[in-house]
């Protein structure tokens, strides 16, 4: 049978047309189908109600440590409450106050309390809230801020975290978050001065802000919200624990003392363990061992479960020893608290010492002394035992951030003072770099040898203690004092820097 060949070509044209049409249709229904379920699961871009924060009832008397920075912020207080005042000297409220300082030092706490004491509208938003998905919705989100917080003026608006969003441009390809800072930027600078809003901020990198958010106009403002001092530590006890049962035997002014370098929000949290502490023995009252035990675990972690053998406790026992030796022995340290070789969080033992002052300046043989006493646990480990074991990272890992300090931020180098003061750290030459290696390596050399000149001519102090501590896992101060006898801590001098030989006030005539 003959079949015609343009009857075969135009059936077989309309077969592809129809699988192709179905294939095209398939095709569609996917990408719809594909585009669907991206749809619902990307974020929801509804825009999040702003309104004041509520029960924001923070006083001036429930914040203690930082009065340099109340002092500060009592002036916004005082405008916002009588502008009046103000106006008629031609004054106005700063635009913008930064707080910056390390976390946990009150910054949060110290908005909340300029706009309870003020009487204003407290609006609340973090930094990164701002950074959004879409191109355009934080810089929206600042902008419906502003505007809603107009509304409601007298008013702080607090930004946490400011560095999220704020921090300098070019430094990435993120054009959303620098969108969204342009924007923060132009509502700073356009709200007038004659309005009751202060923008209040709070940042832990200050270096890592552009220059646009700190100039005049922006944020006039910056305060330092510093670590409390002891008196400052004692008043923030006293706040929290105003509403704690104490015993007798709790002493706040040594608990102070105790915990040097503390925020506000780690003795916050050191009170509620003390409390905890208590309630896990069925105490009524909070006493002087809960407070200790407390701040074991604030400082060193909770108890560890770690079973070492009877060589690895004489290791450690040895080490810690050697740490409490190179902390009696130099002058400039400060006296041990408490020695133990109870493993606690990543620590297989710890030596606890208290200073008996706050101070703010470090010389350099305070520095070297207490190198020494960081590498002092090492050392006796290689006299005793003839070598040494990973138990001394964590010193070693400190030893290289404070020699790193004293040559590139101190200038404390053994040879050369640091270049710093007039170089970057990143443009320096090569020749400088391997300068700067060799004079940290001679410092923690210095500080290895005088931890081994105390340590062997105290063998035996070293040994009662190791021994002591084998016996009993911690000893205390008063157990120390026994062991050492009331052996006076030394000075030791070391080589000074040759200094340039003072001028002569009569210098003699020149010659004719």
């Amino acid at each position: 049978m003959h079949v015609p060949l343009a009857g075969i070509s135009t059936s077989i044209q309309e077969f592809v047309n129809s699988w192709g049409s179905l294939v095209m249709i398939v095709l569609f229904g996917l990408v719809v189908f594909f585009m669907w379920r991206t749809v619902r699961l990307m974020p929801q871009t509804k825009p999040v109600e702003i309104s004041p924060d509520a029960g924001v009832e923070v006083q001036w008397d429930e914040i203690a440590g930082v009065e340099e920075a109340k002092r500060e912020l009592q002036e916004v207080v005082d405008f916002l409450k009588d502008p009046k005042k103000f106006k008629r000297l031609g004054a106005s409220v700063p635009r913008g106050v930064l707080l910056h300082g390390p976390p946990g030092t009150g910054k949060t706490l110290l908005a909340k309390a300029v706009a309870h004491e003020s009487g204003a509208h407290f609006y609340s938003q973090s930094a990164s809230s701002f950074v959004e998905m879409f191109a355009g919705l934080g810089a929206a989100r600042i902008r419906r801020l502003f505007r809603e917080a107009r509304k409601h003026e007298p008013a702080i608006l607090f930004i946490d975290e400011l560095d999220a969003v704020g921090a300098r441009r070019g430094t990435d390809n993120n054009s959303e978050r620098e969108q969204t800072l342009n924007q923060l930027l132009v509502e700073m600078d356009g709200f007038t001065t004659t309005g009751r809003l202060v923008v209040m901020a709070a940042s832990n990198l200050l270096e890592k802000l552009d220059p646009a958010l700190l100039r005049p106009g922006r944020f006039d403002r910056q305060v330092f919200v510093s670590p409390p001092d002891v008196e400052g530590r004692r008043a923030i006890l006293e706040v929290h624990t105003r509403n704690k049962p104490l015993r007798e035997d709790v002493d706040l002014d040594l608990v102070a003392q105790q915990t040097s370098g503390l925020t506000g929000a780690e003795l916050a949290n050191l009170c509620n363990e003390a409390a905890i502490f208590c309630a896990r023995r069925d105490g009524m009252a909070i006493g002087k061992e809960d407070f200790e035990n407390a701040l074991d675990r604030v400082i060193a972690g909770v108890p560890s479960n770690t079973t070492l053998n009877d060589h690895e406790r004489r290791v450690v026992a040895y080490h810690e020893a050697g740490h409490a030796l190179c902390c009696e022995l130099p002058a400039s340290i400060d006296r041990v608290h408490k020695i133990t070789i109870v493993p606690r969080g990543q620590a297989l033992g710890y030596v606890l010492n208290l200073p008996d002052e706050d101070s703010y300046l470090k010389t350099r043989d305070e520095l070297v002394d207490q190198l020494t006493m960081l590498l002092g646990g090492r050392v006796a480990e290689a006299i005793v035992f003839g070598a040494v074991t990973t138990g001394a990272a964590g010193d070693l890992q400190r030893v290289a951030e404070i020699t790193h300090k004293m040559v590139h931020d101190y200038g404390m180098g053994t040879a050369t003072p640091s270049a710093r003061a007039v170089l970057d750290a990143d443009i320096v030459s090569d020749v400088t770099r391997r300068i700067r290696d060799e004079e940290q390596q001679q410092l923690a050399f210095e500080a290895q040898k005088a931890a081994y000149d105390l340590i062997s001519s105290h063998r035996d102090k070293l040994e009662e203690i190791a021994q002591a501590l084998l016996e009993h896992e911690t000893l205390e101060r008063a157990e120390l004092d026994r062991i050492m006898g009331g052996m006076e801590p030394v000075s030791r001098r070391r080589p000074e820097y040759p200094r340039l030989a003072a001028a002569d006030p009569n210098p003699p005539e020149p010659a004719a």
